[in-house]
């Protein structure tokens, strides 16, 4: 058992979070404050940009903010099997919908954001550093009260220059779009154009992107607090300003959707990609190991934790034939065993699960045949129950000296396919066409990419679906459900509608009792 140790952001106060855990929830963050140094007169300092671009790397692993956004949809599951992961039924409140504000992976998230919001402020609001350096900050602060907006529905804001025991204000979810808004409209003139080999900063087009998502999730973010579910009235100015933003988006002749989708997360991602804007690279001090091991058995290459599944119902929406759904990927199945995308029936792997041995069927603990199968079960599951993942392929040399840690996959944040979709939605939602597009036309220029034929029809359901086909596991699954309206509904091992408070998380009880201008979230 393993204790991870979290501090809560400088908005509120210092807290030491004991969390208990098999082997797995291991992501540990620094104190929100430790890259800031202090001034002769005591001022915090703003760090280098390096040190802020550093706040990104607590979004990447499979706890807190991920968890978040993929263990409450369809997409993904975290069955307990025997005594391992159930780390105190963390994983399934959050598949059940039953969390609340004493959740240990709600709680680590606030802390974590909120120093991100912190770190990022003092360079936002230097007026030491360069233009260009407040710019960057501006955005990746704009990204950050982003995501706390939409998980929490509250944002924390303090001046850089108050002092250290002046509570923070807070920006209500409306309010906090308009902040949102305002920042990334002021910096998109001052940042560089995305060139193809800038992807890892802010650029340009990071900023659109993040912007037409702003405008897109209004209408749910200036939702009547007390409807978070709603029903959602889109505006169709603000559906023209997602199209306009991504017509520019689009515009960059540096990109195009790739001809492989793989080619967008594989482990020579950051050069064979033609559509990712936004990416933290491995050489950013993260790795993306986690994202084949939360799934990979203990006897596939790499050794894994043998534990979150997707859900049947999401894998049966994939058609034959839909690269996206898994593909024997050249130059790493030959290796590995595994294909990419989904992993169900008899796997496959090196002997003894090192790679150079012949390919073998694998078998489990007990010696019988390892085969996922598409049933499994939230709290009684065998090793071999549900379909796995495989979205990050790792590079194979890697596999035997650093079990894939040493990989050189970006973790992508933003995708121009993505950006295509939102277009798409908001021509549904009111937007007025350009350049010739329809709906449906988008859509259908992206499944031809992906192996599958045209659709003849489009409307809200079916784009729904076709996010989670292209999107699965990039952590928007949430967010889109929401937006759609049925984020509440049943979903395998949640049979009933769970209420419609959970769109949005609970202001943790810790943060409340430090800071009086919070407010604990309808429903909680």
């Amino acid at each position: 058992m393993k204790y991870l140790r979290n501090y809560i952001a400088p908005f509120t106060i210092f807290i030491a979070l004991c969390v208990a855990s098999c082997t797995k929830l291991d992501v540990k963050l620094k104190a929100p404050n430790a890259e800031a140094t202090q001034s002769a007169g005591g001022a915090p300092q703003p760090s280098d940009l390096s040190k802020v671009y550093e706040q990104l790397n607590q979004l990447l692993g499979q706890s807190n903010s991920y968890a978040m956004d993929e263990h409450t949809t369809d997409e993904l599951m975290g069955p307990t099997r025997g005594t391992d992961w159930d780390d105190f039924g963390t994983w399934r409140k959050l598949h059940l919908h039953t969390w609340d504000a004493s959740h240990n992976q709600i709680n680590d998230t606030w802390n974590g954001l909120n120093g991100a919001l912190f770190q990022t402020t003092l360079l936002a609001e230097s007026t030491s550093a360069s233009p260009a350096d407040v710019a960057a900050a501006r955005f990746l602060r704009a990204y950050f009260s982003y995501i706390v907006c939409d998980l929490y529905g509250q944002v924390q804001h303090r001046p850089a220059t108050a002092a250290a025991d002046v509570i923070p204000d807070v920006f209500t979810r409306s309010e906090a779009t308009d902040f949102i808004i305002s920042e990334l409209e002021a910096v998109i003139p001052v940042l560089p154009a995305y060139n193809g080999t800038n992807r890892d900063v802010a650029t340009k087009e990071a900023a659109e992107f993040l912007l037409a998502k702003t405008y897109l999730n209004k209408a749910v973010f200036k939702q009547d607090p007390t409807q978070p579910a709603g029903p959602f009235t889109f505006d169709a100015a603000d559906m023209n300003k997602v199209i306009t933003l991504v017509d520019a988006i689009a515009a960059n002749p540096n990109l195009s959707i790739s001809n492989n989708y793989w080619d967008n997360f594989s482990w020579e991602n950051s050069t064979k990609s033609t559509e990712n804007i936004f990416v933290r690279p491995h050489s950013g001090g993260i790795n993306v190991q986690w994202a084949s091991c939360m799934g990979f058995h203990y006897n596939q290459a790499p050794s894994g934790w043998n534990g979150f599944t997707t859900l049947s119902d999401f894998y049966n929406s994939f058609e034959d034939g839909d690269v996206r759904k898994g593909i024997a990927l050249p130059g790493y199945t030959d290796q590995m065993g595994s294909n990419v995308g989904f992993l169900v029936g008899q796997i496959k792997g090196p002997q003894g699960g090192h790679v150079g041995n012949p390919i073998v069927d694998l078998k489990d603990r007990s010696g019988n045949p390892l085969i996922f199968t598409p049933y499994v079960s939230l709290f009684f599951s065998t090793e071999s129950m549900g379909i796995r993942t495989d979205k990050y392929p790792l590079d194979p040399s890697t596999i035997n000296s650093t079990g894939g840690g040493s990989s050189p996959n970006d973790y992508v944040f933003f995708r121009l396919s993505d950006a295509l979709l939102m277009k798409a939605e908001a021509i549904l939602r009111g937007g007025t066409p350009t350049g010739g597009q329809t709906a449906l036309s988008i859509v259908n220029s992206i499944r031809e990419k992906r192996g599958v034929g045209d659709l003849t029809s489009i409307d809200l359901p079916t784009l729904l679906a076709e996010r989670g086909r292209e999107l699965y596991l990039e952590g928007w699954r949430r967010n889109d459900m929401i937006r759609f309206g049925v984020f509440n509904d049943p979903v395998g091992q949640r049979p009933t509608a769970s209420d419609p408070s959970r769109v949005v998380f609970p202001i943790p009880n810790i943060a409340l009792s430090s800071n009086p201008n919070l407010k604990q979230n309808f429903g909680y």
